[in-house]
């Protein structure tokens, strides 16, 4: 995809499973732009695509009509209340006016805005203004939502909320999402699978569990800093690498021996042990300073 000399997505080619899929990349690296060309909004310079079996070129407006989307910046007619948008969002959709009325109202409710439904909107407060568009996204039942950086603007607590009902809706209703961010903690706790996109092409791609693979560490957590101090002491004079961390001691695991070594000086020192598992890559990790760590696709 071209804009003039500059090329947004570049041989990008993927393929989305069912669930909740994170699409990833830095703010410019391509993540809206893919997603208004799967919506038939753009249309790319070269290639093909489909969206739940319709071809993205000559089948934008049944696309558009199957799927819910969500955009990243703020769109709302502000002089209108939550039922009066979302329900002619509905009606666009192609729902029937009593049908759009009764999954407003059904809608509004799970996205937590049943009792402010017929406010307008000027008076919403950021975090409001998410879950309606969220709700207009939702309101006909879409069988795919796209979501582009559905936390934008929020708060921490409103962040959290945002995201457990994503998490809700992927799920409890069944829907598949593809949900852009460029905040990798918030896609580790909410999907599935992860595309990683940079500067317009593909980086990697697949389950995040494969992204989040061990460490080599082993994570020991008991009850107090001064046992935790204690253990690294034992742990460093039997030998081992270890890190202190407030309660927590990260040991280096160099081979199937510093687990029987860790058990049997927690023992020994009869310490109360709250947690003892092998430590995981978090998905910050796959980031570097200067940008995206390049891997093979997996």
């Amino acid at each position: 995809m071209r804009f003039g000399p500059v090329t947004a997505l570049d041989a990008l080619a993927l393929q989305v499973e069912p669930g909740v899929t994170g699409l990833v990349g830095a703010n410019g690296a391509g993540k809206s732009t893919l997603i208004k060309i799967l919506l038939g909004i753009l249309t790319p310079t070269t290639g093909a695509g489909r969206v739940l079996g319709l071809d993205i070129h000559a089948q934008g407006l049944q696309i558009r009509e199957s799927v819910g989307y969500m955009p990243e910046h703020d769109c709302l007619p502000l002089d209108m209340n939550a039922t009066e948008f979302v329900a002619h969002m509905g009606r666009i959709s192609g729902l029937p006016k009593s049908v759009a009325r009764e999954r407003t109202a059904e809608t509004l409710r799970h996205v937590g805005l049943f009792e402010e439904r017929y406010r307008e909107m000027r008076g919403y407060s950021t975090g409001m203004k998410q879950r309606v568009k969220l709700a207009q996204a939702l309101v006909h039942d879409p069988r795919l939502l796209f979501l582009d950086e559905p936390t934008n603007g929020l708060d921490p607590a409103g962040r959290d909320e945002m995201l457990a009902l994503i998490r809700r809706i992927g799920r409890e209703f069944g829907i598949s999402i593809l949900m852009s961010s460029h905040l990798l903690g918030e896609i580790e706790r909410v999907c599935d699978s992860l595309v990683v996109i940079d500067a317009g092409t593909l980086v990697r791609s697949g389950p995040v569990a494969n992204f989040t693979a061990h460490t080599g560490i082993l994570l020991v957590e008991v009850e107090l800093a001064e046992e935790a101090a204690r253990l690294a002491g034992a742990l460093t004079a039997a030998g081992l690498e270890t890190r202190l961390d407030g309660r927590r001691v990260h040991v280096q695991q160099r081979d199937d021996r510093a687990f029987d070594i860790v058990r049997d000086a927690v023992a020994e020192l009869d310490l109360p042990l709250v947690r003892l598992e092998q430590s995981r890559q978090a998905l910050e990790d796959i980031f570097r300073p200067e940008g995206i760590e390049r891997v093979a696709v997996a």
